[in-house]
């Protein structure tokens, strides 16, 4: 018996209508056309260099897997559909973090001190998934934290300060989308367009969507990412400009 949804039928009924909608109703307050819409198209590049090797090996080691007949075809046994997800994710966000606006007048010169500041921070972050990387129930949540923690390192390190001071468009820009692809995933996980293994989840769950605590956590930090990420480049383009 097939499955309700495959995963491409999944995006074209979840995420490619909303991601035109964002198109076609696109406001570009937060800087140009040009420049939210390149800082996107890099950021959608890196989220496949950098997310490929990490996903890849948590599907070969059985950390999810996908429903009979849900997957047309794979690639390093990622499914194609993964792959486009993170860009359609991150398309998504990027056209959603335009609507809001940020000062952009802030001098990009910061204090060595803050940027440790930041840096630390990241660390904390990467340090907290090396330890619960020592059991198996903590591999999704823990290897998700450890591979997070560069970007975060990155980010922080170069502009903290300047996030902190724009918490409303980051915090804005981030929950919104972040909790509807968490209750997208909820569906697709009830349709068995894809499962979580027990082994190696903590079994915490959020109440509201029953969606596993690591399935919050990783469309809270992507979104955070595209969402900095976006904010970031378009403070340096007009800096230097």
């Amino acid at each position: 018996m097939l499955p309700t949804l495959t995963y491409l039928q999944f995006h074209a009924l979840f995420v490619v209508p909303v991601v035109a909608g964002l198109a076609l109703t696109a406001t570009y307050r937060l800087g140009s056309r040009r420049d939210v819409l390149t800082g996107t198209a890099i950021l959608a590049g890196l989220a496949l260099i950098y997310t490929t090797p990490w996903d890849g090996a948590l599907i070969r080691r059985g950390v999810w897997w996908y429903g009979d007949g849900t997957v047309l075809v794979r690639f390093w046994s990622i499914p194609l559909g993964e792959y486009l997800f993170f860009v359609l994710q991150t398309v998504l966000v990027g056209l959603w973090i335009a609507r809001f606006r940020v000062d952009t007048d802030r001098p990009l010169a910061t204090p060595l001190r803050t940027r440790l500041v930041g840096f630390g921070a990241a660390l904390v972050v990467v340090l907290t998934g090396l330890a619960l990387l020592r059991s198996d129930s903590g591999l999704y949540l823990g290897s998700l934290l450890a591979w997070s923690g560069p970007i975060l390192a990155i980010q922080w390190a170069f502009g903290w300060h300047f996030l902190a001071k724009e918490w409303r468009t980051v915090g804005g820009a981030t929950l919104a989308p972040a909790l509807y692809l968490c209750s997208i995933d909820s569906i697709a996980i009830r349709l068995g367009v894809w499962t979580l293994s027990e082994q190696y989840t903590t079994g915490y769950a959020i109440p509201l969507l029953d969606l596993p605590i690591e399935e919050a956590v990783f469309f809270f930090l992507t979104t955070l990412f595209v969402v900095q990420g976006v904010v970031l480049y378009v403070w340096l383009v007009d800096r230097w400009k």
